[in-house]
């Protein structure tokens, strides 16, 4: 776990050593605050369901970009660099290199996810404030966001070049995305399995303050086999 903790401490530095993070929070609280706002304000409705809930106009659309964004460069870069070999060969496994990656992205989603805590009390402050609907879209969020960060990394892992990983991962989880809506052009045999494929689906499901197991499970199980891919594409980049 040290070993792991090491790299995802240094992969955040990184973050927060160049304008990335900052870039990439501020812009995140900014667009996210005015799609939230918008869609409170056109809905009349004061509560953050409009946050969590899958859309084509909501701050979870967003994460489409920010994920790509944020994972692009982990593998990549150090690829393009050469200095993946010198990581490689100290006494760390690959998995371990990737977890740390991993989690290092996803503290910085979750530091940005973490800023959108002014939108709950802006709106406990308009009217009352249902706590575990909040919660619970919150642990989708996250969850959503872990599934997009492991699908983005593995991307990395696949290529050196940054745009290459970039377009490839907004891609496949813009199609995990918008599977949500495409369901109704498919036939009813085949529907429900799009429906069950589609991130959005799932992260519905917790928007409106439901905790189900299956969507927990369907999360971790895309986010692990993501992971799983990565480590095995960048083990045999050195085998």
């Amino acid at each position: 776990m040290y070993k792991i903790w090491t790299v995802t401490r240094r992969e955040l530095s990184s973050y927060f050593d160049s304008p990335i993070a900052y870039i990439v929070i501020v812009s995140f609280l900014l667009v996210a605050g005015w799609m939230f706002f918008s869609m409170v304000f056109l809905v009349g409705r004061a509560d953050l369901r409009g946050f969590f809930q899958p859309s084509l106009f909501s701050p979870a659309l967003l994460l489409l970009i920010l994920a790509p964004a944020i994972t692009m460069r982990l593998l990549a870069e150090e690829r393009k660099q050469g200095t993946l070999e010198l990581l490689t060969s100290l006494p760390i496994s690959d998995a371990q290199v990737i977890l740390g990656k991993f989690f290092a992205a996803l503290l910085l989603t979750a530091i940005a996810l973490a800023g959108t805590a002014v939108y709950a009390i802006t709106i406990a402050f308009i009217g009352p404030l249902d706590v575990g609907p909040v919660l619970a879209g919150y642990l989708g969020m996250l969850l959503y966001s872990a599934a997009l960060l492991s699908i983005g990394l593995m991307c990395s892992t696949l290529t050196d070049n940054q745009i290459v990983s970039f377009i490839v991962a907004f891609l496949i989880s813009a199609a995990l995305y918008y599977a949500y809506w495409l369901q109704f052009f498919f036939p009813q045999s085949l529907a429900a399995l799009v429906d069950f494929l589609s991130v959005s689906a799932h992260l519905s499901n917790m928007a409106r303050g439901v905790i189900d197991s299956r969507d927990v499970v369907y999360y971790l199980s895309l986010t692990a086999g993501a992971l799983f891919v990565a480590q095995r594409a960048l083990a045999r980049q050195h085998a």
